[in-house]
């Protein structure tokens, strides 16, 4: 993380002293087109892409990191992990390896619906059988 942050403020401060060094040249002309202003845009045009890609990345990382935490989150919550015999909300916890069957059920349903082929289509031959609150561990118990 920290050398992405590095990565962004290194953009950054090229992408300024891009921008002074246009300003600069424009001063210089008297604000008539020049070759030293046209290369100074041209310069300033390349650190501000690569300032736009670094803001991409520190970006891709944040969006990878929320999507990890919350994941662990909602492994922890359904486990029981986060404290209690029952989760926050009152509802009893699942194993870890029942989450997964029912988030591999979900997953398939989802593709099938994509498809188009929704209930009617059979099922893949290597998925999970679909999750049938009936049968949970919980109940069993």
């Amino acid at each position: 993380m920290e050398s992405l942050v590095d990565a962004l403020c290194f953009a950054y401060d090229d992408l300024v002293a891009a921008m002074a060094t246009v300003l600069e040249s424009k001063e210089s002309s008297g604000g008539k087109k020049s070759a030293a202003t046209d290369s100074a845009l041209e310069n300033f045009k390349q650190k501000l892409e690569l300032f736009r890609v670094s803001c991409d990345h520190a970006e891709e990382f944040v969006e990878s990191a929320k999507l990890r935490i919350g994941s662990e989150c909602i492994v922890d919550e359904a486990t029981g992990a986060s404290g209690g015999a029952s989760g926050r909300h009152g509802l009893p916890p699942i194993s870890a390896v029942r989450l997964e069957q029912m988030s591999k059920a979900v997953r398939w349903l989802v593709i099938e619906l994509q498809h188009g082929s929704g209930a009617t289509a059979a099922p893949h031959p290597h998925s999970s059988p679909p999750f049938d609150g009936r049968f949970s561990e919980e109940a069993a118990q």
